[in-house]
């Protein structure tokens, strides 16, 4: 026999999770078929197998469960001996192949009905399939312990490094996986570049490509969120709360930072009156910092009270202690106002009289003048 026909088919592992390609049925010329022992199955143990160019263009065919092929494969000297005895009988590893009865055969090959109905049970169950690897996917998802991408304030090369740890430890292994899962974690750009990619290299493609793009895309070479961890400081509210914040963004744009330095930026960010409280050399470990700011609480509180309970009539004659009072009020025996000159009530009527007194100026030097040079003998 010169060539064979070789069935092929995506099948579930054992562990019921990761997709297989199969080596079910080899067929011969004359239309008979021989099954193959399920332990023989995978095509990985078919060395001669894999080597073919026909073998290589199925894989590439195949990526969901429950496809299958059948192909015709010339064979070569190798893989006669791998499937041929010297009679022309079918075997692998030395194991007889099963044939196939001829009523089997014959019922599968001239009812469509049973042909379509097959096909229809198949597209249900690969439908049934694919939701339930999503609804799996996303359980996985849910397990990961990492933050969405936040492409303002996380660090991307550090957070694609943490990504891959967690497919480590909930034993995500495939790139094809490792892609799906990634969706989860992406919101606003970030999704729309995920989009991008799938429509460039769809989900078939290595994971190396996806990370190396992630990097160059949103590895932020800008101080914005360097400045922004470094400057937050206390506003309101709880000071643990505020001090687990600038925790989390300081470590965001740098893991690797001491623990002292932690604490230093973190404290710096407190008001005064609590820090100046905080014995710094007791410190050895951020919640050192915590466990002294909890104590603290009572600080804030209490200044928020006092500012609070301070009548509104003292800010405003503190206000007006810091102002110069209008010159022009004073003039017109109006008391102690404190505005503006220019927007004066009495401005004008002081502008007027002003007005008034340079006139009465001038006229008086004039008549000086004339008087001065009239002969006196007049």
């Amino acid at each position: 026999m010169e060539k064979l026909r070789f069935d092929f088919k995506m099948r579930g592992a054992s562990d019921g999770k990761t997709t297989i390609l199969c080596l079910t049925s080899i067929g011969t010329p004359d239309g008979r078929s021989f099954t193959v022992p399920d332990e023989y199955q995978p095509t990985s143990l078919h060395k001669e197998l894999i080597t073919s160019q026909v073998y290589g263009r199925v894989k590439n065919t195949l990526g969901k469960r429950n496809q299958f092929r059948k192909v015709w494969i010339t064979l070569t000297e190798n893989m006669k001996k791998a499937y041929l005895d010297e009679e022309g009988n079918l075997l692998f590893e030395n194991f007889y192949l099963e044939e196939i009865p001829d009523k089997i055969a014959e019922i599968s090959t001239t009812s469509t009905s049973e042909d379509t109905i097959k096909k229809l049970l198949e597209k249900v169950l690969e439908s049934k399939e694919q939701t339930s690897e999503v609804k799996n996917l996303n359980k996985i998802a849910k397990d990961f312990m990492i933050e969405k991408f936040d492409e303002k304030t996380s660090n991307a090369s550090q957070w694609i490094e943490q990504f891959e740890k967690e497919c480590v430890r909930c034993v995500v292994a495939e790139d094809r996986k490792k892609i799906e899962i990634l969706k989860f974690f992406l919101e606003k750009g970030s999704a729309d570049w995920y989009t991008c990619m799938i429509l460039k290299y769809s989900i078939e493609s290595e994971w190396n490509n996806w990370k190396k793009n992630f990097i160059e895309t949103f590895g932020n070479k800008g101080w914005s969120p360097i400045r922004y961890a470094f400057n937050f400081k206390y506003q309101s509210g709880s000071l643990l709360e505020y001090g687990l914040k600038k925790e989390k963004l300081l470590l965001q744009i740098r893991k690797s930072m001491d623990t002292e330095t932690l604490i230093d930026l973190i404290a710096i960010g407190l008001p005064n009156y609590v820090s100046d409280k905080i014995d710094r050399g007791t410190l050895q470990e951020t919640q050192d910092l915590y466990n002294e700011i909890s104590k603290l609480e009572h600080l804030v509180k209490k200044n928020m009270h006092e500012k609070k309970g301070k009548p509104f009539w003292d800010n405003k004659q503190k206000k007006n202690e810091d102002k110069n009072p209008c010159e022009i009020c004073e003039k017109a025996n109006k008391g102690k106002r404190f505005h503006s000159e220019s927007i004066c009530w009495f401005r004008e009527k002081e502008d007027k009289n002003k007005k008034i007194g340079s006139f009465k100026s001038v006229n008086n030097s004039e008549l000086e003048v004339e008087l001065n040079t009239e002969d006196p003998k007049n």
